[in-house]
C-alpha cells in the first residue's frame, strides 16, 4: 500500500474506516455551524468516491458536489440517501447535562 503524501490523502485513507468516519461525522455534528457537517460529509463521500456515490444515489454529479459544498443545503431525503450509501444513519442521543 502506498503511503499518503499529504494531509488530505491521509485523511481520505482514514475516512475509509467506518469507525473513524463515524467519529469524524459526529464531531462535525457537534459544531453549531451546520456547514461543518456538510464539509465533513463531503470528505467522507470523497473517500468513498464522489462520482460513484452520486451515481449510486441517482443524484446528478453536479448536484451532488453542489449540495455538499460549504453553501450547500441538501434536502432531508437526499442527505439520508447519501448517509445510507456510505453505511451510516442519523440517530438521536441524549444531551449530557451541563455542569453548573
Amino acid at each position: 500500500m502506498k503511503t499518503p503524501k499529504t494531509y488530505r490523502e491521509d485523511l481520505l485513507v482514514r475516512l475509509k474506516n467506518p469507525e473513524y468516519a463515524r467519529e469524524y461525522l459526529n464531531a462535525a455534528l457537534a459544531d453549531d455551524d451546520h456547514r461543518v457537517f456538510l464539509i465533513a460529509l463531503r470528505d467522507v463521500a470523497d473517500a468513498h468516491g464522489m462520482s460513484r456515490l452520486a451515481e449510486r444515489t441517482r443524484i446528478s454529479r453536479e448536484h451532488f458536489y453542489r449540495m455538499l459544498s460549504k453553501g450547500g443545503n441538501p434536502q432531508w431525503e437526499t442527505l439520508r440517501k447519501v448517509l445510507d450509501r456510505i453505511g451510516f444513519r442519523l440517530t438521536i442521543d441524549l444531551k449530557l447535562p451541563r455542569a453548573a
